[in-house]
């Protein structure tokens, strides 16, 4: 006789927490800077101890990285940008101006948790250098996700004659990045959509053939 899996409830109320104080700390580094923002207080927003920050944590560091991370990823799962269904079914779109579509998509929805604290790092980073050494040197990832769906934009029916994989990947890597989508969302004050679209086009007329 098969026996029921039970769900870990221990487990569950361990990622739910989890989940609460990362959530409270992005609200509060946010508001108030990394370097202003104590445990204490991002206890005190996520109703839990400060003993259970420490433990789970142990730093605020540590914290400070999985509130990067999980903005990036867009929840507490260790799966890479790669590797998520979005992105796999982005680069399985059969033309390239699919691809384009479904990938400016997925990455609007990125930029819209990570460019906010985008800022925060470096200026977390300035006033304390252990946070650099959290992001060791080397290549960039966001530049190594941009060339992976470069490589599978390019070849596509309607890509422009004599595009590169190089190319592909720098003007993805710098119209998408967190520093342009800012500059229109949070300075020109431009909604999302607006920004999808602009960066869609721009990227179309650029990677894709001339329709005539």
């Amino acid at each position: 006789m098969d026996t029921v899996k039970r769900p870990d409830k221990r487990a569950e109320r361990s990622r739910r927490t989890r989940e609460k104080v990362v959530e409270a700390a992005r609200e509060l580094f946010v508001a108030q800077g990394y370097g202003a923002t104590s445990l204490q207080e991002v206890a005190d927003r996520a109703g839990v101890a400060v003993q259970t920050v420490y433990f789970v944590f142990r730093n605020k560091r540590t914290l400070f990285k999985d509130v990067v991370d999980t903005s990036i990823a867009g929840d507490t799962e260790p799966i890479a940008t790669m590797d998520r269904e979005w992105f796999r079914a982005a680069c399985a779109e059969p033309t390239a101006a699919g691809q384009l579509r479904a990938h400016v998509h997925g990455t609007r929805e990125i930029l819209g948790r990570v460019a906010p604290i985008m800022p925060l790092i470096a200026a977390a980073a300035a006033t304390d250098p252990e946070i650099a050494r959290q992001w060791p040197d080397g290549p960039d990832p966001r530049y190594t996700v941009q060339y992976a769906a470069a490589e599978a934009l390019v070849g596509k029916p309607d890509t422009r004659p004599g595009l590169s994989v190089e190319m592909a990947a720098d003007l993805l890597f710098g119209l998408l990045s967190p520093q342009l989508y800012l500059i229109f969302v949070r300075d020109r004050d431009w909604s999302p959509d607006t920004w999808e679209v602009w960066a869609r086009t721009a990227l179309t007329s650029q990677l894709c053939a001339d329709p005539g």
